[in-house]
């Protein structure tokens, strides 16, 4: 079920930032939950795959990717080692794909919650971060993937050992059958995947609402809703921890938005 838990107050916004909870096995305060921000309360949770090729997306996803491979091998030769390198680099740089963007870090989620095109709309609508729990998603997950886990002694998939478990996205589907998804670390291609804490959830092509998916077998789903009143003093009290555009896209790129918004004029 997904709980709907309102953020109308700086207190529950540190409530939402401290959630860890202490874990006697390891002496330490520690969760496997991973984080997403949207800019608009009433969006959907859906893939970019899905918005661009709709109806199609199984039938245009081969060609999506096999392109992006045929074109992207010259800059990234490592592209073609697995369909999952294709997916990560291809996301990376905007390509529409499967994949879902989250962080382990909340801050950085709630950046992205505050994050709108045209600054005039921060104090328009409400604003979202959802919660995940990897350990719970990954219990769901068919035999020969929790294997593959415990043999790396790891809670997170990286590259390697989701292909040591499925090496196609037509074996992945099946495996999953719309009805568990795995939470995949990214190696760190660049410093931006590096300083975003980057997840990413990799959705089966069966799985249509994602949504209804968390909401029917999951216990631990929560959905921040921060309102519209609070969002310019969440956005200042980002900055003043140094969580902004300058340090997410390292570079010029990432030194220019910052400025932009900082700048603003109300």
């Amino acid at each position: 079920m997904i709980r709907t838990i309102e953020i109308a107050d700086m207190h529950a916004l540190f409530e939402m930032m401290s959630e860890q909870e202490y874990r006697p096995d390891l002496k330490r305060y520690r969760n496997l939950f991973v984080y997403r921000g949207q800019p608009d309360a009433s969006y959907r949770i859906v893939t970019s795959l899905q918005r661009t090729c709709k109806g199609l997306k199984k039938e245009l996803e081969f060609s999506i990717l096999s392109n992006f491979t045929k074109y992207a091998a010259l800059e990234e030769p490592t592209v073609e080692r697995s369909v999952w390198h294709q997916l990560i680099l291809g996301q990376h740089h905007g390509l529409p794909t499967r994949l879902l963007d989250w962080s382990y870090s909340p801050l950085i989620a709630t950046h992205f919650a505050l994050t709108e095109d045209s600054l005039c709309e921060m104090d328009q609508h409400d604003c979202v971060v959802w919660r995940m729990d990897v350990n719970e998603l990954h219990r769901m997950l068919p035999e020969r993937y929790r294997a593959v886990e415990k043999k790396s002694r790891t809670t997170v998939f990286s590259v390697e050992t989701l292909q040591e478990a499925c090496g196609s996205l037509e074996q992945y589907d099946a495996d999953m059958a719309g009805k568990a998804m795995v939470v995949i670390e990214p190696p760190s291609v660049d410093p931006r995947i590096a300083n975003q804490y980057s997840f990413f959830s990799v959705i089966p092509d069966d799985m249509t609402d994602i949504e209804g998916f968390l909401d029917s077998s999951t216990d631990q789903t929560v959905r921040y809703l921060i309102r519209k009143e609070l969002r310019w003093q969440i956005r200042d009290f980002l900055d003043h921890q140094n969580i902004n555009e300058r340090l997410l896209y390292p570079g010029l790129d990432g030194i220019a938005r910052w400025l932009g918004r900082h700048y603003y004029v109300m």
